[in-house]
């Protein structure tokens, strides 16, 4: 259990596994609040199946759980993204796997394209995706923030312009347009999510637009769980 400190930022961290083993970033689901205790409530925790092997690095992301940052008007996707990679830089990483579920999936994503010689491979649990949800976004947005808001120095304005940020504009990734996944060649492992915030239609674009992706639908229950452990660990190894 860790902070990584730079200026008025903190960010909460913990680290599983051997130093010396291929690192991967997690980045938890749980949309604006997406903290580390959200792995111990998924279909599996990625923790305890990754640490015996892999550098294990996961994440509060800021303002959430133990994690914490002024709020701007300028504060968007490329925020948090920066977040990542400075945290990774503090811990001398340099390549690195990243696995995201929920909102992980774009981050995941934003990792891609802000470090495509970094990333080894990224693993999209359920990402969430724009299919006739942004009202849904939207109340997230505001569940989270209405808390925050008496205990940051930021205006009303400030606020409404980081929920713009996040969430307007017609991106399918909210960060990023399916036309950013012909471009690269990153190994991806997509687990298909299926409610309103992790539409099957974005898992579905990302396997039959990316380059270099491997599918599967159904993972979270019995043999189908079993087999979709066995074949992300599988992938792993491959690109580590």
């Amino acid at each position: 259990m860790s902070e990584f400190v730079a200026g008025e930022r903190v960010l909460y961290f913990e680290e599983s596994g051997p130093k010396d083993a291929p690192a991967i970033l997690l980045i938890a689901p749980g949309g604006m609040k997406s903290t580390i205790s959200f792995w111990q409530s998924t279909p599996w925790n990625p923790i305890e199946q990754l640490a015996t092997d892999y550098r294990v690095i996961a994440m509060d992301q800021r303002n959430a759980g133990s994690s914490r940052a002024p709020v701007t008007a300028n504060d968007g996707w490329h925020t948090y993204t920066q977040d990542q990679i400075d945290l990774l830089d503090h811990l001398q990483v340099d390549k690195f796997h990243v696995a995201g579920m929920c909102i992980g999936g774009p981050y995941a994503l934003g990792l891609i394209e802000a470090a495509p010689d970094r990333v080894l491979s990224a693993t999209l649990f359920q990402t969430i995706g724009r299919d006739n949800n942004q009202d849904e976004f939207y109340a997230m947005f505001d569940d989270w923030a209405g808390p925050l808001a008496s205990e940051r120095d930021a205006s009303p304005e400030a606020w409404q312009s980081f929920r713009e940020n996040m969430y307007g504009g017609d991106k399918v990734f909210f960060n990023l347009d399916a036309d950013f996944l012909d471009q690269f060649t990153t190994p991806l492992l997509v687990l298909m999510g299926d409610d309103v915030y992790h539409p099957q239609s974005s898992s579905r674009l990302v396997a039959e637009r990316a380059k270099n992706v491997e599918f599967i639908e159904d993972w979270k229950h019995g043999v189908a769980r079993e087999a979709a452990m066995s074949q992300c660990q599988e992938f792993l190894e491959k690109y580590s």
